[in-house]
């Protein structure tokens, strides 16, 4: 498992000894664990790296344990907060319950009890994560914006989504051209409590050099030629929002030093003027490049990769998702074609799926989208498909290499069918002799697969009778 998706808990009490022994014990359950000696230091990481877990003492210098459990249920509601307490504050720490701490417990403690407490806050945290997670998962196409997959890397893409939303948390996203960097910042955005806040998207590879400061931080009237009245910057257009710097990696190390002083001061200074304007904005960033090797070769800041690397969500290509591709494709013909009479061959599913697919899922939708313009508008077949398709080859190579191709077509090709009886189903309005006409099959046959999908239908016993005397159930 990734850091990124791991339990994080963060130790607040102003003995170390305790801290390294509540660390100890998280650690030995597999946490990324953090600690702070004051609930004022504790405050500043709710922000920047919010936890799942609190484990709070009750008396610190200060600020209180309360006082800090309501500002991290105001801030963030989800983290589950256990007080520590010595004997005469049980009371209070009953009273931090009713304010919603999920826990105390006295100290001293004994290793196992406290190992118990902090297993049980995270299985709740794990389920209420998991639930909300499923949530978003119904209906991905419409709720998730086009963020199509059921593969596991997609899983854990969709899952960082959840949890990444309702954060100001910088976010760096990793993916080649064409996975759907824009998409997930969308997301991102768009599902959590920013939602009504504007996104500004920035293509930095698309910036004319000479005018990227202009653009990014404004400029004031007459600061250059041209200039003729005031105009606020992309960083002002996103203020209380998110902005998403797209290729990031393309900013020449001039604006990357800019850029970062904004990210730091969280002000700009427009070109021309000698006053700094505030700004308050959620930094997400996106590249198809390695940054890591970038700024070990001097073409980009470390300091600058390491305020935007907080949290990373790598979008993984599609020829690594090919399960994916038979969902997509039909996603795309409901798009381009949502009578949804139109067809996949297997022949022309097969092809591509063996396809290596460099523009990922962009170069698919073209593709599909090019199918359904140039086709028949009944069936989608090899002969529909650009010619670089239709002549590639799966790659070359070992024995285990090939059969687990072959398992991947087999397993996508009965999703293709599954999906593609669905599709005409929901089109039949849930008439079974329609839906038989229009897929080409029996009666009988549609039974038998729709049994075999386990999609929802329950012919009724005439329709059963007459399935089971034609023989094809």
């Amino acid at each position: 498992m990734s850091d990124d998706l791991k339990i994080k808990i963060l130790v607040v009490d102003d003995e170390q000894s305790i801290r390294r022994l509540c660390m100890t014990i998280g650690g030995s359950l597999g946490f990324l664990c953090q600690e702070a000696e004051s609930a004022e230091a504790a405050a500043t990481r709710l922000e920047t790296d919010p936890p799942d877990l609190v484990l709070t003492d009750l008396k610190l210098p200060n600020l209180t344990g309360v006082e800090l459990l309501k500002q991290i249920k105001a801030q963030l509601p989800r983290t589950e907060v256990a007080i520590m307490t010595g004997h005469g504050s049980i009371e209070s720490a009953v009273d931090a319950m009713k304010l919603g701490a999920y826990d105390y417990i006295e100290k001293p403690f004994r290793v196992e009890k406290m190992r118990l407490l902090l297993q049980r806050m995270a299985d709740k945290v794990r389920l209420v994560n998991e639930n909300a997670f499923l949530r978003e998962r119904v209906n991905t196409e419409e709720n998730l914006d086009g963020i199509i997959g059921s593969s596991a890397g997609m899983q854990d893409v969709l899952r960082m989504i959840s949890r990444l939303k309702d954060t100001r948390t910088p976010v760096l996203i990793s993916g080649e051209s064409g996975t759907g960097k824009e998409l997930v910042a969308r997301a991102i955005h768009f599902r959590g409590a920013l939602a009504q806040m504007p996104f500004v998207a920035v293509d930095c590879g698309a910036l004319v050099p000479t005018l990227m400061e202009s653009e990014m931080f404004g400029y004031e009237k007459g600061a250059f030629t041209g200039a003729t009245r005031t105009k606020a910057g992309l960083f002002q257009a996103a203020n209380g929002g998110t902005i998403f710097l797209d290729e990031i990696g393309e900013l020449p190390l001039e604006m990357q030093a800019k850029l970062l002083r904004v990210l730091q001061e969280k002000e700009v200074r427009p070109v021309g003027s000698n006053d700094r304007i505030n700004v308050d904005v959620r930094v997400m960033a996106a590249t198809n490049r390695d940054l890591e090797s970038a700024y070990r070769a001097g073409t980009f800041r470390k300091d600058l990769y390491f305020r935007l690397n907080v949290v990373t969500v790598h979008i993984p290509p599609l020829r690594e998702r090919r399960s994916d591709i038979p969902m997509l494709v039909h996603h795309f013909l409901n798009r381009y074609a949502p009578d949804g009479n139109l067809q996949v061959t297997a022949a022309a599913m097969k092809s591509l799926l063996q396809y290596d697919w460099p523009g990922n899922v962009r170069e698919l939708e073209n593709c599909i989208a090019r199918a359904v313009t140039l086709g028949d508008h009944e069936v989608m077949d090899v002969k529909d498909l650009p010619p670089a398709i239709r002549t590639e080859h799966p790659a070359s190579g070992g024995e285990t290499e090939g059969s687990d191709a072959a398992s991947i077509s087999t397993t996508a090709l009965a999703e293709m069918e599954r999906m593609t009886i669905l599709r005409v189903f929901e089109q039949a309005h849930g008439d079974k002799a329609l839906a038989g006409k229009m897929l080409g099959i029996s009666r009988a046959t549609l039974y038998r697969k729709l049994k075999r999908y386990k999609i929802g239908v329950r012919p009724d016993e005439k329709e059963e009778r007459m399935g089971a005397a034609s023989g094809e159930m």
